[in-house]
């Protein structure tokens, strides 16, 4: 089992040029992390969207990678959008999996079939081309430059211990900077800069 942070050090040591669309527990860690203009903060009341939003962006945008770091709570709202991207086929795309098998910013309520529930093996079964698991930290680590360059979607689940964020939120106060503001004033700063850098 990986901490969040043996989870997403490792990735933002790597990241270069993606889009990465985070959500829920995540949010505040990654932007903790990276302080990137192409930071993207899915974290408001539509729970369960964020890896649709990644899609989206990934088929408009086919030639950057996205990143997508999706909690499991809110991958098991939406369910039906794995089989959805598996038939775009959007090869930019990652979806991460952060599998606390809890409800994290809500207090760690246990998720439906906590501790039962494959990612891994459902997005095979969806029509991903490829997905792996993981829940040792050095083989994930190990194995994340190569992953990162293959051809998606694919889909990376990986096995974490609870944590303690809170509820994200849109305040001025609010420490994380690309937490501040409107969930559409997110997409429209994301949209200048892609119409900057394209």
């Amino acid at each position: 089992m990986l901490t969040q942070a043996e989870f997403l050090q490792p990735l933002a040591r790597r990241r270069a040029d993606q889009i990465v669309v985070s959500t829920m527990s995540l949010v505040r860690a990654w932007g903790r992390l990276s302080k990137h203009e192409l930071d993207f903060a899915f974290a408001d009341s539509a729970m369960g969207h964020a890896q649709s939003l990644a899609l989206g962006i990934a088929l408009a945008q086919p030639q950057r990678r996205v990143l997508c770091l999706n909690g499991d709570g809110s991958m098991l709202m939406s369910l039906g959008s794995l089989v959805t991207i598996a038939q775009c086929r959007a090869r930019n795309l990652i979806l991460f999996i952060a599998q606390n098998n809890t409800y994290e910013v809500t207090g760690n309520q246990n998720i439906p079939g906590a501790g039962a529930v494959d990612f891994h093996n459902i997005a095979l079964a969806c029509g991903f081309p490829a997905a792996f698991h993981f829940s040792d930290a050095r083989e994930y680590e190990a194995q994340l430059d190569k992953l990162l360059h293959l051809q998606g979607p694919i889909l990376i689940s990986v096995r974490l211990e609870p944590g303690h964020e809170p509820p994200p939120n849109r305040k001025q106060t609010e420490d994380t900077p690309y937490l501040r503001g409107s969930l559409a004033d997110s997409v429209h700063r994301l949209h200048d800069v892609l119409m900057r850098t394209e």
